[in-house]
């Protein structure tokens, strides 16, 4: 366990609560470009397993927790699995089609010599006859007419061209469970020697993918969680299922607005997000949030307004993509989106919408008196001493606008806590008096302030899960 000792350099009242999660890539591939950007604002940082190899990976590891450390600041590593990879294979130049011409698909095919598209999925094991593939990220829409020895035949719905390696889109087929790659359990084999947080799992489909995952890395002795990628049909029409099952819930809406209408995309977010609050997981906006800044030093006023309701609708986390993976300003894109959030927070016209689930246990009825007793007296913080982070998760999803400070002797924790909304975790001894030498310390520190009331929420065995039993109030000295 490696304490705390670097305080937050910003005082209570201007944290924020909704979280960046930023992917690294070629653009920020040193040690430099990690620490601006958690400097910037980010609190987690996604590695794509679809690109890079494991020496690469190992450093950025590496500088992540340096650069952690220096910032005194906890931050979530999230690895993220590529998935089956449905795209079309290797081909020269161009393929023109037309509407109504009949195409056929197989694996790896030679397609100067067979005719036959190729691909880099067996799709022949999995769909059948009537259901729709989409072609190239969604630009042509074909049909499924028969499926034999091995090859799809499909009928092109409209005109276009295909390019090699673009990606398919299958929104009818089912892949029964078959998600998790020979690469994905290679890479699973690979997370679990290292540092990594949380585990996101693409196509999910259902609750069973969840299982699968949680199995595996319970058999490789993971401490990792697990965030559901909602990227398909399938995962959209089982969400209340799949969010019960996961750990926490991203919403890809690249992918999902081609499996899904993208007129429905925006009503399927908030959907997500309400019962991620209501189910006490954390939830990730993902995808296009500032894609012009992947060229450009400033946003569009949509995208703006984009990462902005994502804000005021209670997400726990706005995530950067190519923006900071392939970007030409990935430094500039965490700090404008940290600027917005701020703005956003500190200017919100309404609140989050809370739908709370009926729920008796012990810590559901502590999280609300704790929230209660704190709004009632106009408590600066709330602080809550957490070995798995249960608690601290249960008061974040009642969105409570006091901030939330998490006291854990766990360090994986303080980082899973670090991608949850309004709670900042700091790593400290088993103690008795763990949550006072805290305050103490961010007091001494400037980050309380003398006359400061606070409410501790703490429990009789420090370090022992489920036992927060205890709700003090504090003024500081």
């Amino acid at each position: 366990m490696q304490q705390t000792t670097k305080a937050p350099i910003e005082p209570l009242d201007n944290f924020k609560r909704t979280k960046i999660i930023a992917t690294v890539g070629p653009s920020t591939n040193s040690y430099k470009a990690i620490l601006g950007m958690i400097k910037a604002g980010a609190s987690g940082l996604r590695l794509n397993f679809s690109h890079g190899n494991y020496e690469e990976r190992t450093q950025q590891i590496e500088w992540i927790r340096k650069a952690s450390e220096s910032c005194g600041k906890p931050v979530a590593i999230i690895q993220d699995l590529q998935g089956p990879k449905i795209r079309l294979g290797d081909f020269e130049g161009i393929i023109n089609i037309a509407k109504g011409q009949m195409l056929s698909f197989k694996l790896n095919a030679d397609y100067a010599k067979t005719g036959h598209i190729p691909t880099q999925y067996e799709l022949a094991d999995k769909v059948k006859r009537g259901e729709r593939i989409y072609l190239y990220d969604g630009k042509i829409l074909t049909t499924v007419t028969s499926v034999r020895e091995g090859v799809v035949h499909a009928e092109a719905e409209n005109s276009g061209i295909l390019v090699k390696r673009k990606g398919m889109n299958l929104p009818d087929t089912d892949f029964h469970g078959d998600i998790i790659t020979p690469k994905d359990r290679a890479d699973l084999v690979y997370g679990s020697s290292q540092d990594i947080d949380y585990v996101a799992l693409s196509f999910v489909q259902t609750a069973k993918d969840i299982v699968a995952l949680k199995k595996l890395l319970k058999n490789m002795n993971s401490k990792a969680r697990v965030i559901a990628k909602i990227e398909t049909k399938a995962a959209v029409e089982h969400i209340e299922e799949i969010i019960d099952a996961c750990d926490g819930v991203m919403i890809a809406r690249g992918d999902l607005a081609v499996e899904t209408p993208p007129e429905s995309v925006p009503i399927v977010q908030r959907q997500i997000i309400t019962m991620g609050i209501t189910h006490a997981k954390p939830t990730i906006v993902a995808t296009q949030m500032l894609s012009s800044m992947t060229e450009e030093p400033e946003p569009t006023r949509a995208e703006v307004s984009d990462v902005a309701t994502a804000v005021l609708v209670g997400a726990d986390c706005v995530m950067l993509s190519d923006e900071t993976a392939n970007g030409k300003y990935p430094i500039q894109a965490v700090e404008i989106m940290n600027r917005v959030i701020l703005y956003s927070e500190q200017h919100a016209p309404f609140e989050v919408n809370i739908i709370e689930k009926e729920d008796t246990s012990r810590q559901s009825a502590i999280s609300k008196a704790v929230i209660s007793l704190a709004e009632n007296i106009e408590a600066q913080a709330i602080v809550v001493e957490t070995r798995s982070g249960a608690t601290a998760l249960q008061i974040a999803s009642r969105r409570c606008k006091i901030p939330q400070i998490a006291v854990t002797n766990d360090r994986t924790t303080s980082q899973q806590l670090a991608i949850v909304c309004g709670t900042q975790a700091f790593v400290r001894p088993i103690d008795h008096m763990a949550a006072t030498k805290l305050t103490d310390w961010l007091r001494k520190n400037k980050v309380l302030a003398k006359g400061d009331t606070v409410v501790t929420a703490s429990g009789r065995y420090p370090g022992v899960v489920g036992t927060t039993d205890t709700i003090k109030v504090r003024v500081l000295e």
